[in-house]
């Protein structure tokens, strides 16, 4: 039987966490076993769950890159305990995600998976892989990445180190380490990140997109929620943002100058502050701390008249394609993958950081009403985010690079 291991920094938790455990699950349907490798939060056991480390050696590893920027550099000793099972589980397939997180040591890894030669599958879920520090580099307009990073911008930014830049060092690192397999697929999940890959060290290895999916049963259209009451707002227009962090790249500055300029009968709520950021909104901005729950962001997303995602460092826009499936219009600014996902049947592109341009696509939705896009919005995401689809797409994909080693 076909195995396949997943390597990610979380399982069951968060936009990627949910991602690997439900292509496991898929995985296992099709007559595959799949085990889940993971760093950090604990989970409830289940067959197959590795953890890689504990939380001492995670805080070791963040030390490590806090003080010497040596991020994916710690966890010796859990990587190479890690490397034994490995050894064990034999897998047909190893898929990796997300390799940031202070869990995991990449050289020990890449000298062991160019050892064994095992065929790698790689999504890039960001473009850490890709830089000497970074995940994201558009905001600060730095092109480094293309051919070798040195002076980081943004060593204060995760990973951040607060002490030395080894930007150049960690570049050529990597370069080194990733470019040594073989037998290496690289998975972007947008069309922007494609390009990006493209004009990196990666650009040589086979390249396929396959963007994120979603439930589509769990992600739709709730009625009767309570929601209205529970936030008191009967007869309002509800504007709505959700992020699972909360910052100026994220958009937070945009929705408090938005907030500024709402008419009485129109209401904010965004989701996922902190409790630092809850403290300090607007009054006139409804804060909800983040959630897991997963029936309340439905609800939400349900409720609000238009979903605005005005962060410009999105790799793919997770949350817009839930807001569309609950058949909510929305409205993204100009920048990195946001606007692969809107069409003019189900929201608006408006330029970044333009607030008179998203109050005038709030008007144009309000005159309209919710009602007018909301079939085509669920419609555009059923065709191309089914999570169901684009899972059949990895598994063909894992069949695809296998057929190719006989």
């Amino acid at each position: 039987m076909k195995t396949l291991l997943q390597i990610n920094t979380v399982v069951n938790f968060g936009s990627t966490g949910r991602i690997i455990n439900e292509l496991g699950q898929t995985a296992i349907q099709n007559g595959w076993n799949s085990y889940l490798a993971y760093g950090r939060k604990d989970q409830v056991p289940q067959p197959n769950l590795i953890k890689i480390g504990s939380d001492w050696d995670v805080n070791l590893h963040g030390l490590q890159t806090r003080l010497f920027d040596q991020h994916g550099l710690g966890s010796r000793n859990a990587t190479n305990k890690f490397i034994k099972h490995i050894d064990q589980i034999k897998p047909t397939i190893i898929h990796l995600h997300n390799l940031h997180g202070y869990y995991i040591n990449i050289e020990i890894l890449f000298n062991y998976l160019e050892l064994k030669n095992i065929p790698v599958v790689w999504t890039f879920h960001d473009c850490w892989p890709m830089t000497g520090h970074c995940v994201y580099f558009d905001v600060v307009g730095c092109e480094k990445w293309k051919s070798v990073c040195y002076h980081c911008p943004q060593t204060r930014e995760y990973p951040a180190s607060l002490c030395w830049d080894r930007s150049l060092q960690n570049f050529h690192l990597k370069k080194e380490l990733f470019s040594s397999l073989k037998n290496l697929t690289i998975v972007p999940v947008s069309r922007w990140l494609e390009n990006i890959v493209k004009q990196s060290y990666f650009s040589e290895f086979p390249i396929q997109v396959i963007s994120n999916g979603i439930d589509m049963d769990v992600f739709s259209p709730l009625q009767n929620s309570n929601i209205l009451h529970k936030y008191r707002l009967e007869n309002k227009f509800i504007i709505l943002g959700i992020a699972s962090i909360w910052s100026t790249h994220k958009g937070l500055n945009d929705f408090t100058e938005l907030s500024k300029k709402l008419k009485s009968d129109e209401q904010i709520i965004l989701v996922g502050l902190t409790e630092f950021q809850l403290k300090t909104l607007p009054t006139n901005i409804i804060g909800i701390s983040r959630t897991e729950n997963v029936q309340e962001l439905v609800a939400l997303y349900s409720v609000a008249d238009v979903f605005i995602n005005p962060s410009v460092e999105e790799i793919f826009g997770l949350t817009t394609v839930e807001a569309l499936a609950c058949g909510t219009p929305t409205i993204v600014f100009n920048a990195t993958a946001s606007p692969e996902l809107i069409k003019p049947e189900i929201g608006f592109v408006v330029g970044k950081g333009d607030i008179s341009g998203l109050i005038e696509a709030i008007k144009t939705i309000k005159v309209k009403g919710k009602n007018y896009y909301s079939l085509a919005c669920r419609d555009h995401i059923k065709k191309l985010y089914d999570k169901n689809d684009r899972h059949i797409d990895y598994l063909n994909l894992y069949e695809s690079i296998l057929s190719k080693q006989k």
